[in-house]
This record gives structure tokens, C-alpha cells and sequence, in this order.
């Protein structure tokens, strides 16, 4: 495909990026901390972190890990942290010494633990003692030997640590009880002595990060994510914002870093930019995070539609002071019109979508900043990226037909986790990632996605995109939340049956169905209306449709 988009950039973004920077993360890492060695790193319930603080404690830790732990290069070592700095400490420690990160996240159910601990057949796990009870009870089925654990206040100062840490664990009573005998606290390893560590060659091709998918179509798959496919999705984030986001900047962390979004865009990006992170521990409580933007002025935030919307909807958020705020970044999910409306409103700046997948370390495109309200494409491919809209057999197509969206790019995963089947049905031999999404390219080179090609309906032949219908849906005053799925049809194939949060105890589907037959061509007409408390949704804010499809749930 004819590379239009470029007429899209603005002026000083490139259109590719040297991948020379650096050699592997660690790399990343060290040219930080020699450009930023006094300044904050990272600030966690008002207790600050230097860059040079920082490269001290990942080598101690590093030192830990391959000197008392004989952790090797290449072997998995998993985190199941919130944004607390123990997070970076621990990730920088295993990415200088080698060792590959499984990111899990803190809220993970039992079942998910165990399976994705054996799956990446990790040695070590560090984790907050929140989660330690999970762990111990399916500790025995895996492979894990060491285990690291961790409370909220470690990293905190003595005073902090002693009465935040009974606090959270005494009175609150968000530790629950668990058996670890042979498990190591956070603090103790830090003690180790580096005097006989030294850090290895780390080539850029690496396998840095075990990512698991969040399962839309059932088992998670490890998808491997090399050092350069990391470095280079923030060498190319960092080129696209740099009209805008200045270094050192102070960037709001609320996406968890065990997440794809959260990792790269949060996490990563910062680090390289030698900007401040507020880490944010839970990004569902809205009131600490209104606090912590009240004591700092945030230069950029990184968030799902959700998150815009409860932000708008939290106390005192309105009376903020956002003359620094440059730049808000949403992925994961679409961003409804009405939130980013609002919130430009509100803050008055634009929220500038972009799109990715796990496979994509994520980012594949993402809006120019220079557009000014809200568009409803996902932007346009990021420096060194190319997109193709395919058909089934894998024929380009034209501009402006849709079908099939392919990626090619230097932030595109090394393929899944002992999985070769799944690799060779996503990758092929030239570069090429199959998204699986459905999308189309308009004249300007702006990318729309309209559905997952799983999830399209086919009613009597004709195509129906639940996307689209939901759309509509929303627009009703009394709708508060939809999800369309299709369901086996005798007679059709298939049908679309909605499932519907009424707004104020909404539940009338006669009137839902007469509206539909106004706005909606016959075949999207949902056959089933059902009234439900609430929509089943990945952490992200994505739709869990395979849930609304099971036979309990019609």
C-alpha cells in the first residue's frame, strides 16, 4: 500500500526511526540514568526516586537474582506488582542481568496464576504480599523455586514503611494469610552485595517480556517481545510526541504496568525520556488519583475510556489546574465521543487516540496531536511502520475497502510462547503480523477499525459489524451500556442479540426494538433484547463477548 499516511505527519516527526539508539533495554536504561542520574525517577505516595537511586538498587537486585538465586540468562522470572516502585527496581534488575519478565497482573484470578506461571516455566516470582496467598496455593504445580515477596511501603523510608505496611496489612486488612516458608522479603535481597556483579552482553533481538494476551478467544497466549521490539515502539512514541511532550516531563502513571499499554507507554517511555513518573497504585481509585494530580502538575496521561470517564465523574476533578497537561494518549479500547468531548471540555486538552495490539509492544498508529476533536479514526501508522488492508486469501486491497489489517514494523513480537502453529497463523515470512481486526484506510492514510473478524455476525450472507450496532445503541438517552454478540440461527445462520444496561432502571425492549427498526436496516436488527446489570469487560474496558455467548447468558 502506497505510503499516503506520511502526508499526515507533522513537521520533525520522521518517518523512520534509527533503531541504532540502542542496543537492548538495559542500554535504554543506563544512557537515562547517565543524562539524569539527580533527577526523580519515579514518585510513589509523595516519596521520591533519583534515576542514580534507581540504578543502585536494579544492581543490587540483579546481583541477588543470578548471585544467590543462580538465575541464568534467558530463564523467566514473573512480577505481580501494582505501579509501586518496587516495579522498576525489580524489572531493571532482570532486564540488565538478561533475565526475560513475565508480566502477571496483581488482580489475576487463582486459575490465571497457574497457568501462566506454567506455561512461561518461571523460576522466580516477585510479588506483593497481597497476592502472595494465590501463589501459595498453586506454587506446587509449577516450576517456581524462588519466591520474592514484598509489602506496599518497602521502598518508603523507615516511617513510612513500618506504618503503611501495618496499616495495609493489620487494619485494612488486605493481606490475607499465606504459607510461604521458603520466600524472601523484597528488602532482604536488596541487601546483597554486588561486588562480584557484573552485567552481560544483551543482544537486541533477546527475548525481553512474556506479555499473555487476555484470552479473547479462551487459552492466553505468551507473546515474546523482544529488546528492540520494545525499545523501538518508545523510540517511535517518542518521535511522534515530540512536537509536544518535552524531556523531562512529569507523566501521571495510572495504566498498571503489567499491562502491555501501561508497561510501554508508562513505564517504558518515561524512562527513556528521563521524565518523572506519579506512579498510581490502583488506577480504580479515582480520589487518590485527583490528590496526587492537586500536588503535581502532570505534563501527560496515558488511559482507556473508562478511566477518561470516571476521572470526569470524580469529586474535585473539575477544579483541577491543567495548564501543564500537553498530552492524554487512549488505547486499548475505542474512546466514546461524549468522554472526549468532555474532557477536552473540562481539561482542555484533546485526547489522541491510538491503536496496538499485545503482538505490537503495542503501538501501530496513533492520531496527530495536531488534530484538535474528536475523529473516529485511530491515526495513522507510526514511524517505520507499514499497514495493509487484506482480503481472506491475503490480497491487498484498495483504499478505502475494508478487510483484513496487517502490521509490519520493528515493534512486531518475535512470535508466541511454544505455540509454533499460532506463530505461523499470525506472522508470516516477510514481517507481516495479521491483526485479526477488520479495518479500512481513507484517502488520507487515517486508519478505522471496525470490528474483530471473530466477532462479525453473518446474517441470510450479509455482514453485520456488532460494533456498529453498538454505536447506535449508545446514542439511545435511556442506554447505558451494550454489547451485541451473534448467535446460531436456524433459518438465518445467524442472528444479533443484544445485551443492554438500562439507564435508571431502564428494561423496556419494545421501545428498544422500535427504535431499532428505525435507525437499523433489517438484517442488523437485534432478534434478542436482554436486560442485564452489567456488561462483562476485560480490565481494559474491552468487551469479554465469548461470556455474552455462552449458553447461560442467552
Amino acid at each position: 500500500m502506497e505510503k499516503i499516511w506520511l502526508n499526515q505527519y507533522q513537521e520533525g516527526v520522521p518517518a523512520v526511526i534509527d533503531l541504532r539508539e540502542f542496543s537492548s533495554l538495559a542500554d535504554m536504561f543506563r544512557r537515562s540514568v547517565e543524562r539524569n542520574a539527580d533527577k526523580t525517577a519515579f514518585i510513589s505516595f509523595d516519596k521520591s526516586m533519583s534515576y542514580r537511586r534507581l540504578d543502585v538498587l536494579s544492581r543490587r537486585f540483579a546481583s541477588y537474582l543470578v548471585n544467590q538465586l543462580d538465575l541464568n540468562q534467558g530463564d523467566r522470572i514473573a512480577l505481580m506488582i501494582p505501579n509501586l516502585m518496587q516495579y522498576p527496581v525489580a524489572f531493571y534488575a532482570a532486564c540488565r542481568a538478561g533475565i526475560v519478565v513475565v508480566n502477571i497482573d496483581p488482580l489475576c484470578t487463582q486459575s490465571e496464576l497457574r497457568y501462566q506461571l506454567k506455561d512461561s516455566g518461571c523460576r522466580a516470582v516477585v510479588l506483593l504480599e497481597d497476592c502472595a496467598r494465590r501463589l501459595s496455593r498453586i506454587i506446587a504445580e509449577t516450576d517456581v523455586e524462588s519466591v520474592i515477596v514484598t509489602q506496599v511501603a518497602d521502598l518508603l523510608g523507615p516511617v513510612k514503611r513500618l506504618t503503611m505496611n501495618s496499616y495495609h496489612k493489620w487494619i485494612a486488612g488486605r493481606v490475607p494469610i499465606y504459607h510461604l516458608p521458603n520466600s524472601v522479603s523484597f528488602s532482604q535481597a536488596l541487601r546483597s552485595s554486588v561486588s562480584i556483579y557484573a552485567d552481560p552482553i544483551i543482544n537486541a533481538h533477546d527475548l525481553a517480556l512474556l506479555q499473555y494476551t487476555s484470552g479473547t478467544e479462551g487459552v492466553p497466549k505468551g507473546v515474546m517481545l523482544s529488546h528492540q521490539n520494545l525499545y523501538a515502539n518508545v523510540l517511535q512514541a517518542s518521535a511522534w510526541t515530540s512536537t509536544v511532550v518535552s524531556l523531562q516531563g512529569t507523566a501521571l502513571a495510572v495504566m498498571p504496568f503489567s499491562h502491555i499499554f501501561g508497561f510501554t507507554a508508562n513505564f517504558l517511555f518515561p524512562i527513556r525520556q528521563g521524565a518523572c513518573s506519579l506512579l498510581v497504585a490502583d488506577a480504580r481509585d479515582c480520589e487518590s488519583i485527583v490528590k496526587i494530580m492537586e500536588k503535581n502538575a502532570c505534563s501527560s496521561l496515558v488511559g482507556v475510556s473508562t478511566l477518561f470517564n470516571k476521572l470526569l465523574e470524580a469529586k474535585g476533578f473539575e477544579d483541577l489546574d491543567f495548564s501543564e497537561l500537553k498530552i492524554c494518549l487512549s488505547g486499548g479500547m475505542p474512546i466514546h465521543k461524549a468522554v472526549a468531548r468532555n474532557w477536552s471540555q473540562v481539561t482542555g486538552c484533546e485526547i489522541t487516540e491510538c491503536y496496538g495490539m499485545t503482538e505490537t509492544s503495542p503501538a501501530i498508529t496513533a492520531n496527530p496531536l495536531s488534530l484538535l476533536k474528536y475523529s473516529g479514526y485511530l491515526g495513522v501508522p507510526l514511524p517505520s511502520t507499514e499497514i495493509s488492508i487484506r482480503d481472506m486469501r491475503g490480497n491487498e486491497l484498495n483504499q478505502g475497502a475494508e478487510g483484513e489489517l496487517w502490521a509490519r514494523g520493528p515493534q512486531v513480537m518475535l512470535g508466541y510462547w511454544k505455540q509454533p502453529q499460532a506463530t505461523y497463523g499470525a506472522l508470516c515470512k516477510d514481517g507481516w503480523f495479521r491483526t485479526g481486526d477488520v479495518a479500512m484506510v481513507s484517502e488520507t492514510g487515517m486508519v478505522k477499525v471496525i470490528d474483530r473478524l471473530r466477532d462479525i455476525v453473518n446474517v441470510s450472507g450479509f455482514v453485520v459489524y456488532p460494533s456498529e450496532v453498538e454505536k447506535l445503541m449508545l446514542t439511545h438517552e435511556s442506554v447505558e451500556d451494550v454489547a451485541a454478540v451473534g448467535l446460531p440461527d436456524d433459518r438465518s445462520g445467524e442472528v444479533v442479540k443484544l445485551f443492554v444496561v438500562g439507564k435508571d432502571g431502564f428494561d423496556d425492549t419494545e421501545a428498544l426494538h422500535a427504535f431499532c427498526k428505525i435507525k437499523l436496516s433489517g438484517y442488523k436488527r437485534p432478534k434478542e433484547i436482554e436486560f442485564v446489570e452489567k456488561i462483562p469487560r476485560f480490565k481494559s474496558g474491552r468487551l469479554l463477548r465469548r461470556e455474552l455467548r455462552k449458553p447461560s447468558s442467552t
